[in-house]
């Protein structure tokens, strides 16, 4: 089984999405550096969770998991921005 021919559209985006979140965090500590702990710390937590997230929208989307089967695609992805929303208020917060 080929992972690029067996794998849909739309969780290919969800793989893409994670990978990209965490390489924009490494280009940026190399840039940047890490020394307003609090920001870098924020920056990886947000991007930790949100790729987190993201694979749990990915398996709820996947139609081969028969877990989620009555779950529709748009309230698994409205639950998915609600709680990136949630995330991203608690990382506010925590910015100060």
């Amino acid at each position: 089984m080929v992972f690029g021919k067996s794998t849909s559209h739309l969780l290919s985006i969800c793989n893409v999405f994670s990978f990209h979140l965490a390489d924009e965090q490494v280009v940026y500590m190399a840039i940047v550096g890490s020394f307003p702990f609090n920001s870098f710390l924020s920056g990886v937590l947000s991007c930790v969770g949100t790729a987190v997230l993201a694979v749990c929208l990915r398996i709820q989307v996947n139609k081969e998991n028969k877990e989620f089967k009555d779950l529709p695609p748009e309230r698994a992805f409205a639950d998915f921005v609600l709680c990136n929303l949630v995330l991203h208020l608690v990382i506010m917060n925590f910015l100060g």
